[in-house]
């Protein structure tokens, strides 16, 4: 559930960027309402987002969990299976990263916040790989460790 809130305040962003930021500077000669609007206002999008290395990498952001989306609903896990599921999940990490240098590039004066955040989610990125590397051994069983007997061959 995480994931998707990410995803919807991602997309809540992205939108009020295009309507407060690039939807208001647009000239309109055919008015509101027109397919030059919609082309323009996709051409100022695109063009900022190549121009500007901040927004690219935000965008980038948004892109990578669109499929994290899309997939995380229990058909999704069916369909796809649970390896390739999770290995296509494991962008989330690639996403966290993407978004804390999104906003450390958008800050210009006081990088404190994205500073924080890099903290938390390095913290927490760290956690995990200490995580899976002391579970993983555990959980699978060595050849040199003789197999439990079970109670039905012993008796």
């Amino acid at each position: 559930m995480i994931g998707l809130f990410a995803f919807f305040y991602g997309s809540l962003h992205f939108m009020i960027y295009v309507i407060a930021d690039r939807f208001a500077g647009l000239d309109f000669p055919d008015g509101f309402v027109a397919w030059s609007t919609v082309t323009n206002l996709a051409k100022s999008v695109g063009e900022d987002i190549y121009k500007r290395p901040f927004i690219t990498i935000g965008f980038t952001t948004l892109m990578l969990l669109l499929p994290l989306a899309v997939t995380s609903t229990a058909g999704w896990i069916r369909r796809l299976g649970g390896k390739p599921w999770q290995t296509l999940h494991r962008l989330i990490y690639v996403a966290a990263l993407t978004a804390i240098l999104h906003y450390w590039w958008l800050v210009k004066v006081d990088i404190t916040s994205p500073q924080r955040y890099a903290i938390v989610v390095g913290v927490l990125l760290t956690f995990r790989l200490m995580w899976v590397r002391f579970r993983a051994p555990a959980s699978r069983p060595t050849r040199s460790q003789p197999e439990a007997q079970s109670p039905k061959s012993a008796a």
